[in-house]
Formats: C-alpha cells, sequence, structure tokens
C-alpha cells in the first residue's frame, strides 16, 4: 500500500506522515527529497533558462522568506510551485511502482503529490494500491500565531524570516494554495481535510482511520 499525503507546505503533511509511519511501522519520505535530488541532476546538465521554466521558484527564490516575497506575490509563488512540482511527478511514479512490486507499504508525502497525479497514478496502478489525503490550512491569521510558536527544528519559515509582514504573506500563499489543492481534489473525488482547528485530534483520527 502507498500513501499519498499531499497539500500545501506547513500544513501538517510532515507530522501526519511520521505518526503514520510510527503507527503502521513503515517508512516514509518527503517529495521535496525527490525534488533535491532530480533538481541537483538538471542543475547540471540545464541552461538556466531551462531550469527556471522546471524549477520557478527555487530559480526566483531570494537569499531568505523576506527577499523572496518581496519578488513576487503569493499568487506568482502559488503558480510557481504548481509548476515546480510537475518535474518531480516520474520520481514519486517510479517510487511508487518500485515499492508496490516489491511488496512494500510506503508513505510518500509533500506538495508535489497533486490531486492529478493521485489520479493518475491510480489509474496506472491500481486503486487498491493507494490510500489518498489532502490536508490544508485556509486561516491566515492562525496560521501566522501558530507558525511563530513553532518548535520544528530547522523550520524555513521561522529561520528565514525576519519582518512580520511576511508572514502574512507566507499564510496568504498556504491559504491559497490550499484553496487550490480542494478545488483539483473535489475534480478527482479526493477527501481533503481542513487543519486549521484542533490539529493534534485530526492528526489522532487520520492514524485511527489507518489503524489495522
Amino acid at each position: 500500500m502507498i500513501y499519498l499525503i499531499g497539500g500545501p507546505p506547513k500544513c501538517g503533511k510532515t507530522t501526519l506522515a511520521k505518526r503514520l509511519a510510527k503507527q503502521l511501522g513503515i517508512q516514509w519520505v518527503a517529495t521535496d527529497t525527490l525534488e533535491v535530488i532530480g533538481r541537483e541532476y538538471i542543475g547540471r546538465y540545464a541552461t538556466k533558462k531551462e531550469f527556471a521554466r522546471l524549477y520557478p521558484h527555487s530559480a526566483m527564490k531570494g537569499k531568505n522568506n523576506d527577499e523572496t516575497y518581496a519578488r513576487a506575490t503569493p499568487q506568482q509563488i502559488v503558480r510557481n510551485l504548481i509548476k515546480q512540482a510537475k518535474p518531480t511527478a516520474g520520481a514519486i511514479d517510479m517510487f511508487s511502482i518500485c515499492e508496490i512490486t516489491d511488496g512494500n507499504d510506503y508513505i510518500i508525502e509533500g506538495y508535489h503529490v497533486t490531486p492529478e497525479l493521485a489520479a493518475r497514478l491510480m489509474k496506472k496502478y491500481g486503486r487498491k494500491n493507494f490510500r489518498v489525503l489532502f490536508i490544508v490550512k485556509r486561516d491566515i491569521e492562525k496560521w501566522v500565531a501558530d507558525v511563530r510558536k513553532s518548535s520544528t527544528p530547522n523550520d524555513w519559515v521561522i529561520g528565514g524570516t525576519k519582518k512580520p509582514a511576511t508572514f502574512f504573506k507566507i499564510g496568504e500563499m498556504i491559504s491559497r494554495y490550499g484553496g487550490w489543492f480542494e478545488r483539483e481534489a473535489a475534480k478527482y473525488k479526493f477527501s481533503v481535510m481542513n487543519m486549521d482547528e484542533d490539529f493534534e485530534g485530526k492528526i489522532k483520527d487520520f492514524c485511527k482511520m489507518y489503524r489495522f
């Protein structure tokens, strides 16, 4: 069984993946890792123009979040992340079929796991081989308040943000991206859970769903 968990950044995908992996006694991988591997390889051979087309968000990022969000609006960053997710789809596909073929259960989580990709994999390899879930956060004010309390090691938001306004721009990006995931998930009839309230309770509920 391949468990696919998708949604915008900083919505709880990694937390859920870790808890579920521990409960089921299986492994998990973040699609960010798969992207970094692919991006490093492609970066050696692609021109700057080709790299920017494949990885528009990485190409325009500044030294920190303040600089990045001064260069682009939350809407533009959402569009760039939607485009940037696509080159990693092939790696997620290959990872999935290798684990299915070997009879392994695995959790794959990240913003690269889109509803369209999940539907394509299920059609290609069989619905019985996948469990799919998308999680979002839409409340910008609450997201900002919560992220400022974060104790996550190497948190990219806390570590790369100094200006108060940037926190709200990142929150707006996450909310807008969540709206996109909701609309896309509705097209393919996938479930979406809003994590704005009772985060820990919902994480526990998710894990109970897969307790065998």
